[in-house]
């Protein structure tokens, strides 16, 4: 007899409409993006990518900011993360990309892939035991080192594990993101491995939701969200757990808080379309009256928001946006030219030197962003009936 773990409830007349306005909201944004190309469609796939692997990490006590994360993503080495956070930083980085590229190729879920995922993320500590399975007890403190809950005895660990992968065909018939949030919720409570369970639950919550062949899959993710929301996330992991393994209890209120995250998120993310169309438009001015290249919009973009930059990031970034290559040279000139007209300012010297954007620059963008409509839908279950999200326009 396959062991219990906690059920997908049935959604009710409240999650309806939720669910109905998260699909609208994801389609428009489907619809918006294929009417014709966008350049800056990348840049926010790779921003949104950044960010959820920011945010996973944050939850595990990996602070690094977005700048570092990027830096890491991009295979550039940090400036400021130590050197456990940025090896946490790239082997989440390595497992959620695997994830992504997994999303094609439509494979199958099983224990093996999930403790190849997990080796990904911890290889860099071998006290986690990366690839393998716990073989003692785990429990999560608080701040204060008390402890909060108690997982399931090691030697449950297999058969509740395959009892959730069998379970990720058993409910086909739920909403994928009802599917997301159980597989998330199973694998945290049972706490599979000695380190790395948080990470592992939200990349196989991206994974699954992965399957619902949006855009991208990463614009599926909530990872972001729960990063800036852990106090929430915990609260509502130990309403549900209750200090130890209660495959009984309702789940009703940790699906609750994931829509919720889902439907945040699809407005953070529609919000987040408008700016940086808005923001390319402005850059694309600026680089018609300096009379600079257009393959520097990308690099003026991030330096507009914040980033800093050196000339082997700017390289990276043109070749991504543009998909072809600049040599050192052109990347010096190119970044002298923008530093002539007043858009970036260059600060340290030699190998050191990094690139910031200008005030003028800066101003550009927290104009846009001043600009921004108030967040009046933060409880879809209040609101939504009554009050729905406007969709896109073009």
């Amino acid at each position: 007899m396959s062991p219990h773990i906690f059920s997908t409830p049935d959604p009710d007349d409240t999650d309806l409409p939720v669910i109905e306005e998260i699909a609208r909201l994801r389609g428009e944004l489907s619809r918006y993006v294929s009417q014709q190309p966008r350049r800056w469609f990348g840049d926010l796939r790779r921003m949104s990518f950044a960010r959820a692997v920011r945010g996973s990490n944050w939850i595990e006590g990996y602070r690094a900011s977005l700048d570092d994360v990027l830096d890491t993503i991009e295979g550039e080495e940090p400036l400021d993360a130590t050197a456990q956070t940025r090896a946490a930083v790239a082997g989440y980085r390595d497992a959620l990309t695997y994830v992504l590229h997994l999303a094609e190729a439509e494979t199958a879920i099983d224990e093996s892939l999930l403790k190849a995922l997990h080796f990904m993320m911890t290889k860099h500590d071998l006290r986690a035991r990366p690839g393998q399975y716990r073989q003692g007890p785990v429990w999560v403190a608080d701040e204060n080192g008390e402890h909060v809950y108690d997982a399931p005895d090691a030697e449950s660990v297999k058969p509740l594990m395959g009892r959730l992968i069998e379970s990720l065909d058993d409910d086909k018939s739920a909403p994928v993101m009802f599917q997301a949030a159980m597989a998330h919720l199973n694998l945290a409570m049972i706490h599979p491995f000695r380190d790395g369970n948080g990470r592992m639950a939200r990349a196989l919550q991206t994974m699954v939701l992965s399957r619902e062949g949006i855009v991208s899959p990463i614009f599926s993710s909530v990872e972001e969200y729960l990063g800036r929301n852990t106090a929430g996330y915990y609260a509502v992991l130990s309403e549900v757990g209750q200090g130890s393994w209660h495959p009984q209890n309702s789940t009703r209120p940790w699906i609750r808080f994931m829509l919720t995250a889902h439907y945040r998120q699809a407005w953070t993310l529609q919000r987040r379309i408008h700016e940086t169309e808005h923001l390319y438009d402005r850059i694309t001015q600026l680089i018609d009256r300096h009379r600079l290249p257009n393959r520097v919009t990308g690099a003026l973009a991030d330096a507009a928001r914040g980033r800093r930059l050196r000339r082997s990031i700017y390289t990276r970034i043109v070749e991504m946006t543009d998909g072809e290559p600049v040599s050192d040279l052109t990347a010096s000139r190119d970044l002298k030219a923008m530093v002539d007209a007043g858009l970036l300012k260059a600060r340290g010297a030699g190998r050191g030197r990094t690139y910031h954007g200008s005030e003028k620059l800066r101003n550009l963008w927290q104009e846009i962003r001043t600009a921004r409509p108030p967040r009046a839908h933060d409880d879809p279950y209040k609101t939504l009936p009554q009050q729905p999200l406007p969709g896109m326009s073009n």
